[in-house]
């Protein structure tokens, strides 16, 4: 799938990603991120599609290859967005503290992250 999270790295930055996370399942209708908490995780989505919702309302659908709670942990913010998983997940679960270090240990990593808030939030 084109415009993948992942199209920016070379294998071997992919491994050393997906090394820095935990594969988990959520079963579908569950929420790992609620609008208005605090950044503690972020999500590579490996299969399965997310509704994002704001105030409950929904504004975008996320699937494989895209990444979700990154802009908070970047950002030192609260969840500008509430997770729901439309369908059955398998994610790669990264704690703020995985997310940050990969960010000082790779720039292409760091690049990646803000190119995506960019692309979500640059053209509010």
């Amino acid at each position: 799938m084109a415009d993948s999270f992942y199209d920016a790295f070379s294998p071997e930055e992919i491994a050393r990603i997906s090394a820095a996370g935990t594969r988990v399942h959520v079963p579908q209708g569950w929420s790992p991120i609620w609008e208005r908490t605090p950044a503690d995780k972020a999500y590579l989505i490996l299969d399965g599609t997310v509704s994002v919702r704001q105030h409950g309302e929904e504004i975008a659908q996320l699937g494989k290859g895209d990444i979700v709670g990154e802009a908070a942990i970047v950002n030192h913010s609260l969840r500008t967005a509430s997770i729901v998983a439309l369908t059955p997940l398998e994610l790669i679960h990264f704690t703020d503290e995985a997310v940050r270090a990969l960010c000082e240990e790779m720039p292409s990593f760091k690049a990646a992250l803000e190119a995506v808030a960019v692309e979500r939030f640059g053209a509010r």
